[in-house]
């Protein structure tokens, strides 16, 4: 059993899909385990720890995908890398299937069998496997750290023979994962922290941590969370009624934390032009959405904005990337824990269960096709 983890060829992509420890534990399951050069150097990761755990380090991403039965990555494999694997491979990473059509084909056409590590399903044997929540949770802590970076003073309250400092007053918009992680951050800063999210269950979490919570508590809010756990997209009468009330609020904030997604979807928009407008100069806004389209107008991916009044807006790319070194960590102890699910560890050989449902839930292509029923390709009569 041969596995090949090789340099994420996206230039913004600082993680790596193994760490010293994983590979040790892989080895443990009898196999060889190919890593190519520099592949952990942005997580702080050099060849020789690679070794050291029992890795070989190869070259190139083509020695290192070279016979290798399992690759693991962290983003989907471009058409070069597709090239380098063998019909039949096993292809683990985050793969953003939601309307790449075209590039589930050429994964389809590669004859690899690829799993997309985020759409495992949130029950209780696959939270060790969940990649959504380990990077999330890095997110909405990074997200936070961001907006401090940005923000012109301090955030907890401050007494000192000078005077006072106020507390910083922090919106978190989105109680998930990664919301629920901002919270935490600001509140163990010293900010005043509220909070808001549509599922009802978020209110509890957030007064959990010490955050008020902020929303339009009426039947349609009772009923806004699907049996997976994830928002519901709510009716336009709701969203108006709830956008009233977070504006007069967001006028009062010293730093807003926007983080609401709902998968395959545009990100829904939070904030408008008007709200960021009404915000004190010196204020901060981060979105963490904003690979999605967005939650904040204005917002601009890759970049850090002033607008005229004098806010700030975050939109950095990739924040788990911007905490390489731990989200690598959690994310390559993902792969492994699912991966150890397809090994019969007494043969010491890849043995997949393609009936387990964890399997069923990931799996987007195998034997040339693509084979997951939510991205099956539109024929003329499915499109009409």
């Amino acid at each position: 059993m041969r596995i090949a983890v090789i340099t994420e060829s996206d230039a913004l992509e600082t993680r790596v899909a193994a760490t010293p420890e994983t590979v040790k534990k892989l080895a443990a399951l009898g196999a060889s385990v190919s890593v190519q050069s520099g592949a952990g150097l942005a997580s702080g990761i050099v060849d020789a720890d690679y070794e050291a755990a029992g890795a070989t380090v190869a070259a190139t991403a083509a020695a290192a995908l070279d016979g290798a039965d399992v690759v693991l990555k962290v983003r989907r494999p471009n058409a070069d890398e597709l090239k380098g694997m063998k019909k039949g491979a096993l292809v683990l990473a985050i793969m953003d299937p939601y309307g790449n059509d075209a590039a589930l084909k050429a994964m389809a056409d590669a004859g690899v069998a690829s799993f997309a590590m985020e759409l495992m399903p949130r029950i209780t044997r696959a939270q060790v496997m969940d990649v959504l929540s380990s990077q999330a949770n890095l997110a909405g802590y990074r997200a936070v750290i961001d907006a401090a970076a940005e923000y012109g003073r301090g955030l907890p309250m401050m007494m000192t023979a000078a005077g006072t400092v106020p507390a910083a007053k922090i919106f978190v918009m989105g109680a998930g994962v990664a919301g629920l992680q901002a919270i935490a951050t600001a509140r163990r800063l010293g900010g005043v922290v509220t909070a808001t999210d549509v599922r009802p269950a978020a209110k509890e979490q957030v007064e959990s941590l010490g955050a008020k919570f902020i929303a339009v508590e009426d039947e349609e809010f009772k009923q806004a969370e699907t049996s997976g756990g994830y928002a519901k997209e709510m009716s336009k009468e709701y969203q108006a009624k709830q956008a009233a009330l977070v504006a007069s609020h967001i006028a009062k904030q010293d730093i807003v934390v926007t983080t609401a997604l709902i998968p395959g979807r545009p990100a829904p928009k939070l904030i408008s032009e008007d709200m960021v407008m009404s915000m004190k100069p010196g204020s901060v806004i981060v979105d963490l959405a904003v690979e999605r389209g967005g939650n904040v107008a204005l917002a601009k991916p890759g970049e850090v904005v002033t607008t005229p009044n004098g806010v700030k807006i975050v939109g950095h790319l990739n924040v788990p990337g911007r905490l390489a070194a731990t989200s690598s960590a959690l994310y390559a102890k993902n792969l492994f824990s699912f991966l150890e699910t397809m090994v019969d560890k007494a043969a010491k050989a890849l043995a997949v269960k393609w009936d387990d449902e964890l399997v069923k839930a990931t799996n987007l292509t195998r034997d040339g096709a693509v084979v997951h029923p939510n991205f099956q390709p539109k024929t003329a009569e499915t499109a009409a």
